[in-house]
């Protein structure tokens, strides 16, 4: 059993001077737990090579992402990331989507990410997202069809969210809209940025950043003791 993750390549604002890219933890806290399970992961990204870190998510303090940041292995992983073209989706039974504020620009539109869902989807295997991640779910369709996260339970970064962290004015698209637009039934925690999931059977989404190894732990009990 593999898990993919997913990762962006984008690290511009249009006129913000400061880098985007993934969002440390969102990768880290996840990652730390199927690694506790012996868990193969590989990272993929739009177009492979280097994802970028967002310079705000860099909290070494943070005792995980220091873990990680600080291991050859990793980073290696995080530099020389897997293209599309170099997956299998057979192999794996789990993809996940990090977040990050750069996934907004080459997510939503990457039909090689989409069919890769799609097939592990599709072969009984499970779909993960946190925070900015959803938006790589947005045009994600099923073989007849229809919209995959149509009708399904699922959290993402919230409108309040996006306003609290005053990028209103850098972002393509509110996620949270467009979710609800594509016809999913969208649902936030009560306050903002405290961990929330939500769990619609083989997909399991997280609000914001504070939610992934929450994610990540849901994940695991869905697949491992169900």
């Amino acid at each position: 059993m593999k898990a993919l993750i997913v990762c962006t390549n984008h690290s511009t604002y249009p006129t913000k001077s400061g880098k985007t890219g993934l969002w440390l933890s969102e990768l880290t806290h996840f990652y730390d737990e199927l690694a506790r399970r012996g868990i193969q992961m590989d990272l993929v990204s739009p177009k492979g090579g280097v994802i970028p870190l967002d310079e705000r998510s860099l909290d070494l303090k943070d005792e995980t992402n220091r873990k990680y940041y600080d291991d050859q292995t990793f980073r290696q992983k995080l530099e020389n990331s897997l293209k599309p073209s170099d997956i299998n989706p057979n192999d794996y039974r789990l993809v996940y989507y990090t977040g990050g504020h750069g996934t907004m620009w080459d997510f939503p539109d990457n039909t090689e990410l989409q069919a890769i869902t799609r097939s592990i989807y599709e072969s009984y295997g499970m779909v993960a997202a946190v925070c900015h991640g959803l938006s790589g779910l947005l045009n994600v369709t099923l073989s007849d069809g229809t919209l995959f996260i149509k009708d399904k339970y699922l959290t993402g970064f919230s409108n309040v969210e996006e306003k609290l962290v005053s990028f209103v004015a850098e972002v393509p698209f509110y996620l949270e809209d467009k979710l609800t637009e594509s016809g999913a039934h969208y649902t936030k925690g009560m306050i903002p940025f405290v961990q929330f999931i939500e769990v619609d059977e083989r997909l399991v989404t997280g609000q914001n950043p504070n939610s992934a190894r929450k994610v990540a732990k849901k994940v695991l009990e869905e697949m491992y003791e169900k």
